[in-house]
């Protein structure tokens, strides 16, 4: 019996995480307005009907693809945590930016897309939400930067993370990958130039 009640846990946790990778995959390829809890479900190969177990409303689930949005920059920075340098972790942020260019060519940011989007409802609540994952991202680039060993370290957060939007956005504006390789290219250049103040004795 407690086998069985496993695997429909198992089961189910497995649905809802199939949800919410279908749910970051259609709406930051559909915009969240466009997208519907029918374009989820077949996405993620679940019923419509199952999915309001799971989910209660659209709004649910656009929160849950911004939750998976989290997760997978959580997967990243936690990968490029295990480099000793941090300013290797930087250039392969900039180089798993980089390898998403056809995805942004086409798209734009995932994340900055849909903050975007959903800047412009009139109620709060999500927009704070897709807020959040974006300040996850700057957190960390500025722990970086401090690590380095560099003064203003929030602003050069700024710098980078706003550069990653800017050739995002122009990379689906003109629907050019290249693009993103070509900005990815300067920041790598840039990282590389930064040098800390030498220390005073």
């Amino acid at each position: 019996m407690t086998d069985s009640k496993g695997s429909r846990a198992r089961t189910a946790s497995e649905k809802r995480e199939r949800l919410m990778a279908a749910a970051a995959r259609v709406v930051h390829q559909q915009g969240a307005e466009r997208t519907t809890i029918a374009d989820i479900a077949r996405a993620a190969d679940v019923p419509v009907g199952n999915v309001y177990y799971y989910f209660k409303t659209k709004d649910e689930l656009v929160a849950a693809a911004l939750g998976e949005h989290a997760r997978q920059l959580q997967l990243l920075t936690g990968r490029l945590d295990l480099l000793p340098d941090p300013r290797e972790r930087l250039k392969g942020l900039v180089e798993a930016w980089v390898s998403q260019r056809d995805l942004a060519a086409r798209y734009g940011c995932p994340t900055g897309t849909l903050a975007a989007e959903l800047d412009k409802r009139d109620d709060g609540g999500l927009d704070v939400e897709a807020g959040r994952v974006i300040r996850l991202l700057l957190d960390w680039v500025e722990r970086q930067f401090a690590a380095l060993g560099m003064p203003g370290a929030d602003g050069l957060a700024i710098t980078l993370v706003g550069a990653y939007q800017g050739m995002s956005l122009l990379a689906n504006a003109l629907r050019d990958p290249a693009v993103m390789t070509r900005e990815g290219d300067r920041l790598t250049a840039w990282l590389d130039s930064l040098t800390p103040p030498a220390a005073t004795a």
